[in-house]
Parts: C-alpha cells; structure tokens; sequence
C-alpha cells in the first residue's frame, strides 16, 4: 500500500465524518455522533490493515488476484461495522461484548427492527432513540465503506463525493424549514478534503496548494454556495418527518381511534355512538382514562403530539409513573376489556405503574414523559388488559403553595414554549392573572374566564370560522366551541402565564351498567388540560362545560358556572343525498380519527411521497451518470470527426480513463510502446499505426490523406487490447467517472503559473 493509498483513506474518513454533520438537524442531541465516529474509524483502519495484508502478501510473493483483494477490503471493513454495532448495540452474548455470535445477531436485528419501526413513528428532530441510533450508525458505515472504495480502491476520490449528497439528502427531505449552516457547509468541506485527496494523487510530484489545494477550495466553494441557492429547490417531506410519524392527524374524522391532534376551529361531526370498552374498576367515582397527550402547539396547526420515546416496554416490573412524594393520590386498579376500540394508544387512568395486557405485551411502550401508552406495529383491537394507578388527588391549599419552575428548567422549556402569538391574546393573559399571588391562582383565574357564563362563552358542536387567520384568537373573539377548543385555549393562556401545560386526549369514564361496570362509548371522548406543579406534578384541570353527568369529579378545578350548560346545536345546510338522521350523541365528544391502520393505507396510496422519492433517485442517477453521458458524446464527436488527431486524443483519453500512466512530453511512439506494454498481446501494430498517423497528422505537409476506416478500426482493437489487460475495477471506474474529463475540469479552473499541466488527451 502506498503512501498515496494511505492519505486518501483518511481523508475518505474525514470525508465522511464531515458529510455526517449533515444529520446534526436530524437529531434533537448529537448522542449519534460517537458510535458513527466509531464506524467510519473502524472503517478507516479496517481498509488499512487489509490493504497492508495485501502488500506484505505481494511481497512474500503470495498469489493472490487483485480482485480478490479488492472484494477482501469492504468485506473486512463490514466485519468491523458489525463489531462497532455489537459493541454499542447489542453486547449481549457477542465474544468480549464486541465479537457477534448468532445471539448477538439476533439481538443487533431487534435492535435494527425497532430503529426501522422509530424511522415510521419519529419526526424531525427526531429523539435519539437506541434502534434509530444503531440505524443511522448502519447507514453511515456503509456509506463511508462506498467512499473509502471509491477512493482508495477505485482511486476516484472525486465521484465518492457524489455518495456524501446521500448524507445530505436525509435533513435536506426531512426537515421542514432551514437545516442550518453546518448541515451545508460540513459536507461541502467532505467534498474539497476529497477533492484534495483525487488532486494530491493524480498531481503527485507537486506540492502545497499547487498539489490540488487551490481546485479542492474552489470546488467546495462552489459545492457549498450551489448548496445554499439550491437547498430551498429541493422537495422535502411532509411534516418533516422520517415517515408519517406519530404528530400529526386529520382532525375532524370519525372512527375507533382518538385524533393525536387537537385544532382550534372546525365542525364536530356526530355519528352513531359506537360502543369501545367495557371497563371494571375498584374505585366507583373512575376518573378520565387518558390516551395522548398533545404537547406542541402552532398557531396553524393547533396542538399536536411531538415524538415518543419507544424504548420502555410497558411489560418491565419498574413502576411507570409513581406520583411525586409530596403528591396525596389513591389507588386504582382498572380492567379493561376492548369491543371495538382501534387504536395504538391505549386508554388508562392517570399516572399509570402498570399495564398487563393478555397475550404479547412486548407491543406496548411507555413514553414518560407525556404519560401515554402507545403500541409499536400493534393495537388496542380485541385487547383484555389491567391498569394499576395512583390517580393524583391533590388540595387546593397545597397546590396554591407550589413555586414557579425556573425559566432554565428542562420541562419549563418543553412543556412551556409558544411561538409568537397576536398581542391581543397577551393582553387577556396579562390582565386575567394581574396580580394573582401564586401559580394556582393564575391557573385558576384563567378557568373560571372559560367556564364563567357570564363571559359569554357558549358551547357548540358547529362553529363559524373567524377571519382573523388565527383560530386560538377567533375561538376568543367568537366564544363558541366544544371540548378541543377549550382544552387547547387554556393550556395555551396557561402556558402564557409561565407554567408547562399540555392537552389530553382521552375519555371520561362512560356509563354506569347493571352488572356494576362502566360502557365507554365514542361520545365519551373528551379533552382537557394537564397543569405542572413543582413538587405535585402533572394536575388534571377541566375548563369545558361538561354535563353533569359526565363530570369528573375535581376538587382543585371548580368551574365558575357549577351547572348544566345547554348546548347550542348550529343546524347545517343538508345535501340532496344526506343519510336519515341518526340520534345526536351526548354532548361533548372529541373529533376521532380514523384507525391507524386505515390512516396507513391511505398514506401509502398517495401519489406525492412516490413521485418525490421516483424524483430523488432520478435525480442522483442522473448526476451519477452525467460524467459518462459527456465522455460518450466527446467520444462519439471524435469517432464522428475521423482526423488522425482526433483518434488519437480519444486513444490517449481512453487510456487515461483507465489508469494508464502517460507522460505529456511523450512523443506518440512512446507513448504507443507504454500501451502496447500494458495491454493484452497482439494489439501493437494497431498502436503503432495510430501513433505514426499522429506524427504524420502533426509534422507531415498540411492537406494530407485522411485517418480511413483503417485507423478507426486500428483504435478499437487498441481498446479492447487495454481493456482486456486491467481489472474490472478499473474498467468499472473509466465508465462511471472518466479522468480524462477531470484533466479538462482542472484546466477549467485554471493553475498557479509556473506549475505544470497534467496531461490533457
């Protein structure tokens, strides 16, 4: 291995280190930096102790085709990738925690399906989750084995670059908005540090910056400025996520399933209630069994649920959400049996410890930091399962003893953020809670505004769309809406008056049956909002008007109004073709959504994600092959031209492209004895006859006989000829990036004076 060799295998490495930078939006910390920085230096020294094995081998004057090398580097190289990934990932039964066994593989494959399920459920920036860290540790491994060929093997380190821009197609097609400076320039200085390395080897002789330098800068300028003009042409995925993940939803549908997302405007539609669980509790007066919590807000969107942490399995023995110590609570056990409730969240009661569920629980995770229970690839459908809780009771007196979080804390920040908000919105925060002297007042204030009747708020199944453009504010002005809009309406306020608050989606505990238990049905699909309190935690506050008969009962959260509220239907227009009228359900029911599984297919049977990623592959075939496409139609021109001149700048070009050393002060019969050396037995004379129409073309008199087919003939035996005698690599390589149109590449760019050009065929 050469000296040469060596420099370009690190700088492959550093190449792709860099172009890994690009995943820094991808991700909402940088814990996947170090296993990738453990692959690609695993790659790295891999290629190197492989490729030194090869030349100790040479030298003892062991046989071994240089094809077989060339298949024994990667191959060693993804030897050492599976060590690294057992290393980190799956350590359990490998050989010293690094060397995989088959139930080390078995491990690392459970590791890779979840990283594959986390892909479906993550949005961007996604949580560094173990099976998405091991995912993305794969792709970069592999991706820096393809550029450490390239480079090093092939000695192409410039068409290598070409593999970075799939690191950067992954923020670049799922991030929404700017990917940030770094995610464009670290790839972009990836493709100058190859460039180098290509120019270094190629301009061996020379030094300093006349040794490919100076092109590598300009290159990579050029790479980073087309980079940030042509970012923003680039189509991106919808939500910025890796896949549908678990955010987002249609809002307004009917179905099985509650809608992880909760808008502030819309119709609620009221088809005929359908019975979904059937529950037995220790406790008569059940409180809500919570779904989902939705724990962003935008003003467009309304409150969505961000990503969930899927590496707790709710079948562990550690309890899942105790309460707090300074938290009174009372014991809840819950069964629950399932009719036809299809969901992957699972309804419980607040502050779960447990969830058995009959069968498989190995399905069923626990994001704590929401509190939801959320299936991975399975769902509520047909399920038999038991909740044991300790459901938060807390005093008024206490809470109004709790402090306000710092403004640096980590679940302030999350549970606490808004995006900027109409001034009109800030002024009735401002003047609801002037004055209030603890942070259960403000909550407080904030309830009784909404649930007041003498404030005019009316609750509706229909309302009428503002114009302001801003639905929070339209609900505010307008003061008409059901269970969403006010859930989302107070944990905004309540956010605004400096305190984490979140909205909940689930369902009030249904009704009383003969035989004791109680029957959930979709009209008992509810939504509220959970306050945090230093010291309590999570506390349950309800600000719709709720008829009695369905109220939880909440000491800490009294309404304003303590009676029924009647509710206003708003009767719609009906279409020719409207279906018989169907009882109106209880009053005060969440939009669903449809099943997940249906909400899958009609993904899948999209158009826009098939056409985007037909026009991503088209797009990066087509940049792999344009440097072949420009060297056919030069030598397509050349062969059409048919002068002696032309022919042999295309044999000269030929050669160049597939590595064949030649000299620029060489006269045309040297340079017909190199070819003829390097190439299969029985092609000189064509060698030969080519080189003599050269001379003859360049000294001879001007009007001279022309090349003939002869000639043309005599070029493609010498082809074939060098062809024959080299590798499949190299062949390989002269078709997918020709060198000899990076000479002309170089000459574009100019030189430093006084250097000497490369040869130019």
């Amino acid at each position: 291995m050469t000296r040469a060799d060596t420099r370009t295998a690190w700088a492959a490495g550093a190449a792709t280190l860099l172009g890994a930078f690009a995943l820094t939006p991808v991700f909402t910390s940088s814990d996947w930096f170090p296993p990738v920085l453990a692959t690609v230096l695993a790659v790295v020294v891999g290629g190197l102790l492989v490729r030194a094995a090869a030349g100790k081998a040479a030298d003892g004057r062991v046989r071994v085709p240089d094809d077989a090398w060339a298949v024994l580097v990667p191959v060693g190289q993804l030897a050492l990738v599976a060590c690294v990934l057992t290393a980190v990932f799956a350590p359990d039964g490998a050989v010293a925690g690094v060397v995989p066994t088959p139930e080390s593989l078995r491990g690392l494959a459970e590791v890779l399906a979840d990283g594959a399920a986390e892909v479906r459920e993550q949005a961007t920036p996604a949580l560094p989750l173990n099976g998405l860290l091991a995912l993305t540790t794969l792709f970069v491994g592999l991706v820096a084995v393809a550029v450490d060929v390239l480079a090093v093997s092939a000695r192409r380190a410039a068409p290598a670059g070409l593999v970075l821009l799939v690191l950067f197609c992954v923020p670049v097609g799922t991030i929404t908005g700017s990917v940030g400076l770094a995610a464009l320039v670290a790839p972009a200085a990836g493709f100058a540090v190859l460039l180098w390395a290509d120019q270094r080897r190629a301009l061996i002789g020379l030094h300093g910056w006349a040794g490919g330098g100076a092109a590598a800068v300009r290159i990579g300028a050029v790479a980073l400025v087309a980079g940030v003009l042509l970012g923003p042409l680039v189509p991106t995925l919808e939500e910025g996520s890796f896949g549908t993940g678990l955010g987002g939803g249609s809002g307004g549908a009917t179905g099985t399933a509650l809608d992880p997302v909760a808008e502030l405007r819309g119709e609620l539609s009221r088809p005929q209630p359908i019975e979904l669980l059937r529950v037995d509790s220790s406790v008569e007066d059940l409180g809500y069994l919570r779904s989902v919590a939705l724990d962003e807000y935008d003003a467009e969107e309304g409150w969505t649920l961000s990503n969930l942490d899927g590496e707790r399995a709710v079948a562990g023995d550690e309890a899942l959400s105790p309460l707090p110590p300074r938290q009174p609570g009372r014991p809840v056990t819950t069964d629950v049996e399932v009719l036809e409730h299809d969901d992957r969240f699972l309804p419980v009661p607040s502050s779960p410890l447990s969830v058995r569920v009959d069968g498989d629980e190995g399905g069923w995770r626990y994001d704590s930091a929401t509190g939801t229970v959320f299936g991975r690839g399975v769902s509520s459908e047909d399920l038999r399962y038991r909740v044991t809780a300790t459901e938060p009771r807390p005093a008024p007196e206490l809470l109004a003893r709790a402090d306000p979080l710092p403004a640096d804390d980590r679940l302030q920040q999350r549970f606490g953020a808004l995006p900027a908000m109409a001034p009109e919105i800030g002024g009735l925060t401002a003047e609801l809670t002037a004055g209030a002297a603890s942070p259960y007042e403000r909550v407080r204030r904030i309830q009784d505004y909404l649930t007041d009747r003498a404030n005019g708020f009316t609750y509706s199944l229909a309302t009428t769309p503002g114009t302001s453009g801003d639905d929070l504010l339209d609900f505010l002005r307008l003061k008409r809406g059901y269970c969403e809009q006010y859930a989302g309406a107070m944990a905004v306020l309540v956010r605004q008056a400096g305190l984490p608050s979140r909205v909940v989606l689930g369902y009030t505990p249904g009704e009383v049956q003969r035989d004791g238990s109680r029957l959930v049905t979709s009209d008992d699909a509810h939504a509220w909002v959970e306050v945090y309190f230093d010291g309590y935690g999570w506390v349950p506050f309800d600000p719709t008007p709720i008829a009695l008969d369905r109220r939880v009962d909440l000491p800490w959260s009294p309404r304003a109004t303590d009676r029924r509220e009647e509710v206003e239907e708003t009767p719609t227009e009906a279409a020719p073709t409207q279906a018989p009228a169907v009882e109106a359900p209880r009053e005060d029911r969440v939009p669903e959504a449809v099943p997940q599984a249906q909400a899958a297919e009609e993904g899948t049977g999209s158009l826009r994600p098939l056409l985007v990623g037909a026009g991503a592959v088209a797009g990066a075939l087509g940049l792999l092959a344009l440097p072949a496409g420009l060297r056919t139609v030069q030598r397509r021109r050349r062969l059409a031209d048919g002068s002696a001149s032309g022919l042999w700048d295309e044999l000269r070009a030929g050669a160049v492209d597939l590595g064949v050393p030649l000299d620029p002060a060489w006269t045309p019969r040297r340079v017909a004895e190199q070819l003829t050396a390097a190439a299969r037995p029985g092609a000189g004379p064509a060698f030969a006859a080519l080189a003599r129409a050269e001379e003859a073309a360049s000294y001879g008199r001007p009007g001279g006989p022309g090349a003939g087919p002869d000639l043309r003939s005599a070029l493609g035996t010498a082809r074939e000829a060098l062809a024959a005698a080299l590798p499949w690599r190299r062949r390989l390589a002269a078709r997918v990036w020709p060198a000899s149109l990076l000479d002309g590449l170089r000459d574009a760019l100019g030189r430093r004076p006084g250097t000497t050009p490369a040869a130019v065929p």
